[in-house]
């Protein structure tokens, strides 16, 4: 496939391109940012209500970002010329480090911008201990 139409803005029809790849909400673009307190994850979730995400960390330190975007339509007799609005489940997960304070996870979410903000706490180095040798 030729780079050609897409440098000229041309659309063209690609059949390996998902909707997925096409869907802001369903694929979930997520930066993730580390602070000397904290990571901090930003997600956007456009149309999305805090009440449809759901934030999660399991027992191997995976933070797990989840929802499902569903579009209501009214009236099955009406006759409709496209969708284009997304709609579907989506999942993310990122492995938090092992300064991750998991016990003190905090999200908010405000104009379908999802913070998740993980504190962090300070990992000892492991001291060099001198191991005598017994024998003669």
């Amino acid at each position: 496939m030729s780079l050609i139409p897409q440098l000229l803005g041309e659309e063209t029809f690609d059949p390996f391109l998902t909707m997925v790849n096409k869907c802001p909400v369903l694929s979930t673009p997520t930066d993730w940012k580390e602070t000397p307190e904290a990571h901090v994850f930003v997600a956007d979730l456009p149309g999305l209500k805090k009440e449809e995400v759901k934030v999660e960390v399991d027992e191997n330190r995976v933070l797990h970002i989840s929802g499902d975007r569903n579009v209501e339509r009214e009236g099955d007799k009406d006759k409709w010329h496209r969708v284009e609005r997304c709609r579907g489940k989506f999942l993310r997960k990122f492995q938090l480090p092992e300064n991750a304070k998991v016990d003190e996870v905090k999200a908010s979410m405000a104009n379908g911008v999802l913070t998740v903000t993980v504190p962090k706490q300070e990992v000892k180095k492991p001291e060099r201990k001198v191991i005598q040798i017994g024998g003669n």
